[in-house]
């Protein structure tokens, strides 16, 4: 008999997820508000449940007798995930305390301070005070506390902006609180880890780059590259301070990912993601280094075991000298009439896995610009050096052509080239 997992969450990087059960053999149950959810389109089974309506979860899982619960790629569905497995006696690679620590960026702040970890300036503010903090100057970024993915972020350089983008950042808070920061104009990083019985390995360090083509919404990010030209600076300053945050929190399994600025050689932490990531640094982990975290995960919901004991001889936050991009494809807004030269980057012997999130026909609606909802694509790719990631770089912005119904162009900006100088060795 096939075991059956219930998975949390239907974009379309869940989507993916769930496919990777369903080819372990496993009966997939995915449970998301929405009846058009991507991901209920490849799963076995679904339901138009709020997530947050933990016992009607709770009530589904007991009438399907499934084996296990996991949360996809929603930080948004962290918190529920524990609850839920909480009651139904389900392994959680989840702890009360990091809930606490990294499902809230006022949680993360907090965290942050106690472990002198260097964050951004800046203050929460709830709808019984939005005045504007007077030690921070324009410009300023809004965002709710609970929300990711640019959701209700927006950059704000002057009063009236500053009010009107609060309100609507309330709007998307459930706790009704927004954090208010200083506009970080500058490098961006990630560092991705791997918990496996109560020890950290850092998996991936990657610089981020963002399009700044969106006037105020939140930058998007349009590309990312592995190694880090940042790698040593990080494991110098600020791994050890996690690692005494990871120790005081218990952390013991699970996959998480953090997101920091860079300015002056000071690396300022901000944005904590405890679950699978829409960049998927998991896939050129997986190719390079040999462990699959999707795999990882599902297994943990259903056994409580977190991977193999070979996870410290395989794991190489370097790549092992290889480096690897993800070009994210954003569109501006409109309907797409034509996509052109896909199918010829799939099959390019550099590309290892290519995430497409929509088709002929779909329509970009205004509200996904300035959001992750306005990604058509990640292209992942490894080589060699970043000579030969450029020149696939430049070679793929050539062939792929997505139109709307003008026959206008609909990618918003193309991932340039690395500077040569910062990722040879």
């Amino acid at each position: 008999m096939n075991k059956k997992l219930i998975i949390l969450g239907g974009n379309p990087e869940t989507a993916v997820f769930v496919k990777t059960a369903m080819e372990m053999g496993i009966y997939t149950i995915v449970i998301d508000m929405s009846p058009d959810s991507p991901a209920k389109k490849v799963g076995d089974k679904s339901y138009d449940l709020d997530v947050f309506d933990i016992d009607s979860v709770v009530k589904v899982a007991k009438e399907n007798n499934v084996d296990g619960v996991i949360v996809g790629v929603a930080d948004i569905l962290v918190k529920p995930y524990k609850e839920i497995c909480d009651k139904l006696g389900f392994p959680c690679y989840v702890t009360e305390e990091a809930v606490k620590a990294f499902c809230s960026k006022d949680g993360f702040k907090k965290y942050c301070l106690k472990h002198n970890i260097q964050d951004i300036p800046g203050i929460y503010i709830d709808s019984n005070n939005i005045d504007k903090p007077h030690n921070l100057g324009y410009p300023l970024m809004v965002k709710p506390v609970d929300n990711g993915g640019g959701v209700g972020m927006k950059i704000c350089r002057d009063e009236k902006d500053y009010n009107a983008s609060v309100k609507t950042a309330l709007e998307f808070s459930k706790k009704g609180v927004v954090l208010v920061e200083r506009y970080m104009d500058c490098d961006d990083m990630a560092a991705y880890y791997t918990f496996r019985n109560g020890i950290p390995y850092l998996s991936a360090v990657s610089d981020r780059v963002t399009t700044k083509k969106q006037g105020d919404a939140s930058p998007v990010c349009i590309g990312a590259i592995f190694p880090s030209k940042y790698s040593d600076l990080f494991v110098k300053t600020v791994h050890p301070k996690l690692c005494e945050l990871f120790k005081a929190l218990n952390i013991q399994n699970g996959i998480l990912n953090i997101q920091f600025f860079v300015e002056d050689n000071i690396i300022y932490a901000y944005d904590p993601g405890f679950r699978l990531q829409g960049e998927a640094p998991n896939i050129p982990i997986e190719h390079i280094n040999g462990f699959d975290h999707r795999e990882m995960l599902i297994n943990f919901a259903l056994t409580g075991v977190f991977g193999e004991d070979d996870i410290a001889e395989k794991n190489d936050y370097m790549f092992k000298g290889k480096m690897s991009c993800t070009i994210w494809v954003l569109l501006k807004g409109g309907k797409i009439t034509s996509i052109k030269g896909l199918d010829t980057i799939e099959s390019d012997n550099s590309v290892i896995f290519i995430l497409d999130r929509f088709k002929t026909g779909d329509i970009i609606s205004s509200d996904m610009l300035g959001t992750e909802k306005q990604v058509f694509a990640r292209i992942y790719l490894v080589e060699n050096s970043i000579f030969e990631i450029n020149d696939k770089i430049k070679e793929f912005q050539k062939v792929l052509k997505i139109n709307d119904t003008n026959g206008e162009d609909m990618i918003l900006e193309w991932l340039k080239p690395f500077n040569t100088d910062y990722y040879s060795s």
